[in-house]
């Protein structure tokens, strides 16, 4: 049987680490995950962990080259074992942060996340004997909170579902730059194998309010510039509309989920199909949005099996 795309990704990533405003760095690679780093008074912020503690080794390397300001706090976006387990590497931190819905989803279902994404994306997981186990946070918000490194404010928020039930921005009033996580990406595809579709244009919507001049996405460059940053809110709600909509078409008509995988595919491939992980990503966006297009609202674990199951389903076998 063909195997995930991201199986066979194995290319290693060139990074980037960009200041985007003062004291406020952005680290990328090439439509891999990203880490925001916020330089306070008195210590250090990390947006985002990366997936292993052999991997965020490669931030605090960064953040040492600009800083020697203790990492004190960790803010956790969201669940995806991808964006957290290497929250053990950063050993002076005193607070790990997440919304208390991604708390709970960690409760749910954080080890099948973990398994299913270790089997699925090995590159993104490179040592990952480094692993602990999973991450838990130690400090837990319902709607919003503030953070403060000395005088430097770092407003957190839950602006509601899309990428998962949890989701979690982070805002820096004074450099007036946003750090999304999943629910803005640039020149990337979305992961929405736990997403809430119908509600996520509406969270975009939200996060326009804060009109940030800065913004650090899930996945790809970090964007400076008001007008770069509307783009690529822009650019993500296109992507989930095409996706969506297609699938309740589907449905609609009666398909089966490889029906609603050929109409996304004639449907988004020509626009989206050059967007990072685009192909890594479509079996598992096809399948959630026609869970949610037939009415599964709460969106079904993932395991290694059933990755299997569904891509077996995809291929008729």
């Amino acid at each position: 049987m063909t195997g995930f795309a991201s199986t066979k990704d194995l290319e290693e990533k060139t990074i980037t680490f960009a200041e985007i405003g003062k004291g406020i760095y952005a680290f990328t690679a090439e439509g891999d995950p990203n880490t925001g780093v916020v330089v306070g008074d008195d210590g250090v912020l990390i947006v985002d962990a990366q997936a292993t503690p052999a991997m965020a080794q490669a931030v605090i390397d960064r953040v040492r080259s600009v800083t020697d300001k203790p990492i004190t706090h960790v803010l956790l976006s969201h669940y995806h074992a991808v964006r957290v387990l290497g929250a053990s590497a950063y050993t002076d931190a005193k607070v790990i942060i997440a919304s208390d819905a991604t708390r709970g989803l960690i409760v749910e279902r954080g080890q099948q996340d973990m398994d299913s994404e270790i089997g699925r994306f090995p590159r993104l997981f490179r040592g990952k004997e480094t692993i602990p186990g999973l991450t838990w946070p130690t400090l837990t918000f319902d709607g919003g909170i503030s953070i403060w490194l000395g005088k430097r404010e770092i407003r957190i928020a839950q602006p509601g579902r899309g990428h998962t039930a949890g989701d979690t921005i982070a805002y820096v009033p004074d450099a007036e730059v946003l750090f999304s996580g999943d629910l803005v990406e640039y020149k990337s595809a979305c992961y929405c194998g736990d997403a809430h579709l119908a509600e996520w244009p509406r969270t975009i919507r939200m996060l326009r309010d804060y009109d940030p001049k800065a913004l650090v996405p899930g996945r790809g460059d970090a964007l400076v510039g008001r007008r770069k940053v509307a783009a690529a809110m822009d650019g993500t709600a296109d992507f989930l509309q095409a996706l969506y909509g297609t699938v309740k078409r589907s449905v609609k008509k009666g398909d089966d989920l490889k029906g609603a995988f050929a109409a996304v595919r004639k449907a988004m491939d020509k626009p989206f199909g050059n967007y990072a992980i685009y192909e890594h990503c479509l079996p598992f966006n096809v399948s959630r949005a026609y869970d949610e297009a037939s009415g599964i609202a709460h969106p079904r674990i993932w395991t290694d099996k059933r990755d299997i199951e569904m891509w077996k389903q995809l291929q008729g076998k």
